[in-house]
């Protein structure tokens, strides 16, 4: 599985409605994509102050079960309209280490995502395996967790879907989203 995010930072002063409204319309067309694990349609706003946001972002995450999907996003026309509105931006990608999605994981509201590096000498195996414990069912308020490396920056990433708001303790330095829509490939309709 390939993880993928890329983010767009908007003014201070943007409109945030009209995120909201391009995730309403344009949403729901990747339902039922091919090779689409999910995709969670993310925003966050400065001015909400219960994320502790500094910026307006739109920001979608994927989870790709097949490289084929994500070339197949990316060169299709989806892709080239939200370039065409906003330009095109730097996609971060990870191969996935972890994906383990509570029942129900579409209904999540939140999502939280931090990314760190990892030292030079880490064994990655070890790494790895630690990662892997964590699942949805350590916490009620957890609707998934993806977790993944980046081998061209040695950079890892903790992706998570709450169902409510996560207490601040929880989620530490992450970056906390709000899910718009979230769009569930074919194999997961």
């Amino acid at each position: 599985m390939i993880a993928m995010q890329y983010s767009f930072t908007l003014p201070a002063d943007y409109d945030m409605t009209i995120i909201d409204r391009r995730i309403t319309e344009k949403g729901p067309m990747l339902d039922g994509f091919a090779h689409l694990k999910f995709k969670a349609y993310l925003s966050a706003r400065k001015s909400d102050r219960t994320t502790g946001n500094q910026e307006n972002l739109y920001a979608p995450f994927y989870v790709w079960d097949n490289p084929k999907g994500i070339s197949n996003f990316l060169c299709g026309p989806v892709f080239t309209g939200l370039t065409q509105s906003f330009g095109r931006p730097s996609a971060k990608t990870w191969i996935v280490w972890n994906c383990d999605l509570a029942a129900g994981f579409r209904n999540a509201r939140f999502a939280s995502r931090m990314t760190s590096a990892i030292a030079h000498g880490t064994n990655l195996e070890s790494l790895r395996t630690v990662i892997g414990k964590s699942t949805p069912a350590t916490e009620n308020n957890l609707a998934g967790i993806v977790t993944g490396f980046d081998p061209t920056c040695w950079t890892q990433v903790d992706f998570r879907l709450w169902f409510d708001l996560p207490a601040p303790e929880t989620v530490g330095n992450a970056t906390i989203y709000s899910i718009g829509h979230m769009s569930l490939g074919q194999d997961q309709i």
